[in-house]
């Protein structure tokens, strides 16, 4: 069973950047799609980027695109997000999810079977 744990999470100034990190248990990472969503206290959780399996494919929600990039290191199993020129806004509880039943992204929750724990970023302003 996959596994996603996440890191790089902290508070940062307006303009600031951070990367967040998830690294995934198990021997089949490079054959699912991996996401990024996140939520806000008050609001529903919503979705950020996400990748294939093969790494190509990026999608972006439009109020990221720009200034965030999700890559991912199959070899490490681990997908990252960087976020460049942070905004107030930007702040939340960052979560990764595995869409492990397909190699092809989506902008969907209901697609990701895997979720990790969540890592809170904090932009100050």
């Amino acid at each position: 069973q996959v596994q996603l744990v996440e890191s790089g999470g902290g508070l940062v100034q307006a303009g600031g950047s951070l990367r967040l990190s998830c690294t995934a248990s198990g021997r089949t990472f490079g054959t699912y799609a991996m996401g990024w969503f996140r939520q806000a206290p008050g609001k529903e959780r919503e979705f950020v980027a996400a990748i294939s399996g093969a790494g190509r494919s990026p999608n972006y929600a439009d109020a990221v695109k720009g200034r965030f990039i999700i890559s991912r290191d199959n070899v490490k199993n681990t997908v990252y997000l960087q976020m460049n020129s942070l905004k107030p806004e930007n702040t939340a509880v960052y979560y990764c999810a595995a869409h492990t039943t397909s190699p092809y992204p989506s902008d969907l929750a209901i697609d990701y079977d895997r979720w990790g724990q969540g890592t809170q970023v904090t932009v100050s302003s």
